[in-house]
Parts: structure tokens; sequence; C-alpha cells
């Protein structure tokens, strides 16, 4: 089993944990009322998208999501949150920087032994969750499990739809298809980009992500026989019956979202196997992006 693979699959007991521990962390997570921006890269951006999304849709208050590189200069947040695995990311960490005396910061990472620690003005360490893969799956869907849980929006129906995520096999045409498309809804939506990004890492797959409601605007004249169309949450009316029209594989998803992108997590691993590629080594890619300091060569 790869170093992915393993990780992935302990999802249900690192969401049980997280759930646990967002009492505990809820003086450095955003309150109720405050004005927040929530920022990160790559699959961290993706679920600040998810997160910002869940926190005004619970009534908590104006939420902004943004790659750390593309922070608004000068607007105004009485708190901003940052995503980051690995606690070393250069953009994250330089914003912070910058933010200093200006808003109240705050860091969800998996290694509190990092620059994060001096960076940010409060730290949420989910070191249970912390991955060895390039390939970022639990502490991901970790951090924002512990979101949702500080937003009033966790059951434990969401563990127990993970559970069947991954214990239930996944059509076997999939494997098969050539290019995917995820699409997503309010919150989702940040769920589908990141599971196209996955299936880019994983499986050098040719894949793309759209609100649902867009793909009728010209995305859905890429679809073929050998496209897989997949809606994390409930699908817009008639959607499906268009996709099917195409000859497109239409795969609606029926769990909650976030185990959804279990599966899809699980499609990019088989994906890659089918395809002789080893997930734990993604071309191009590696743990966390340091860049070298301005100026420097």
């Amino acid at each position: 089993m790869t170093h992915v693979e393993d990780e992935l699959y302990s999802q249900p007991e690192c969401w049980i944990r997280a759930a646990q521990e967002a009492g505990r962390h809820a003086g450095a997570l955003p309150a109720a009322g405050e004005r927040v921006a929530i920022v990160g890269c790559g699959t961290s951006y993706f679920m600040a998208q998810a997160a910002a999304v869940l926190r005004e849709s619970a009534g908590q208050g104006e939420t902004d999501a943004f790659p750390a590189s593309e922070f608004p200069p000068g607007r105004s947040y009485d708190r901003v949150l940052a995503l980051t695995r690995s606690g070393t990311t250069t953009e994250v960490l330089e914003l912070l920087e910058q933010l200093k005396g200006h808003a109240r910061t705050a860091a969800i990472t998996a290694d509190p032994d990092t620059p994060v620690l001096h960076a940010a003005d409060d730290l949420v360490v989910l070191d249970f969750a912390d991955e060895r893969s390039v390939v970022q799956t639990r502490f991901a869907t970790s951090a924002l499990t512990l979101l949702r849980t500080h937003f009033g929006l966790h059951t434990d129906a969401v563990v127990a739809d993970a559970r069947t995520a991954l214990s239930t096999a996944l059509p076997t045409e999939l494997v098969e298809c050539t290019q995917f498309t995820f699409l997503g809804r309010g919150w989702t939506v940040g769920l589908a980009n990141e599971a196209g990004l996955k299936m880019r890492e994983a499986s050098l797959s040719w894949t793309e992500a759209y609100p649902a409601m867009e793909y009728r605007h010209g995305p859905i004249s890429i679809t073929t026989r050998s496209t897989a169309t997949w809606t994390l949450g409930p699908a817009p009316a008639g959607l499906a019956e268009q996709v099917r029209a195409t000859g497109g594989l239409w795969i609606e998803g029926v769990l909650d979202p976030l185990a959804e992108l279990v599966r899809a997590q699980r499609l990019a691993v088989a994906v890659a196997a089918a395809r002789g590629l080893d997930p734990d080594r993604p071309r191009h890619l590696t743990r966390s992006v340091i860049l070298a300091p301005s100026g420097e060569a």
C-alpha cells in the first residue's frame, strides 16, 4: 500500500479526533460575527473555499477565501486564518508576516516545529493528521472537519459516510475514462476543485472542475463517451439527462460531499495504478513549495 492510500483510509478516525478537538481550539478559530479571510495554497486553498462558504451559510459572518499569494492588499479583516499542512509554504509565511499588527492571524498546521509557529498569532496543530505523502488527503479533510464542527455543521453521519466511501467499490468503468469533470454547488465547489487536483497530481489525468450550474455554459461541449462527470452533492435538475445524452458517464454523489471527496481520492489512486504510476511520487511536485527569497537565484 502506498503512503497516500494508507493515509486516505485513515480519514474516518482522523475526522473523529478533529471533531473532538474543535472545542479546545475555539479561541484560535474565527468567532461569530468576525469578518474573516481564509487562505492557503493548492489543496489548502480549495479547503479554504469550502470553509468560507460553510461559515457564511451558518450565519457566522462574512468570509472570503484567497490563495495566499492573491490576498488583496489593504482589505480589512478581523481575522485571517491560514491552512498549511507543512507550516513552511513561502506564500503563507510571507502573508502572515505582512499582516502582523493589521489583523489577528491563526494557522492550522500538521507540524508546529516549523516557521508558522512564529508567523501566526494563534496555532492549531493537527499532528495526528500529518502525512508522509506529497498528495494531501487526510490533513486537508481533517482541517475542514475541525472547521465544520466549529461552525456547528459536523455530525456523526459524515464519518459513517466516509466509512461507506472507503468500503464500497468504485464503478469499474470510471477507471477506464480518459477525462474527468467534478461539479459542486456552494461549499462543494471547493471540494470539486480539490477532487480535480487529486486526479491531476496522482494520476496525471485530464481533469476539470466547475460550479455545477456553469457546466451547461460551454464545458459540456467536451463531454464524450470517455468522460466521467461527477457531482459532489445534489445536481441541478436536468443536468444528469443532458450529460447522459452526450454519451458521457454520469456519477451523482449520494454521500456527504466530504465523503464523496474521499471516493475521488480513491479513484485518483486507482487510475494511477492502472496507468503504472506511483501516486507517492507525483511528477514535478514536492511536499511543500519553498521559494528562494526575492533577489536570490
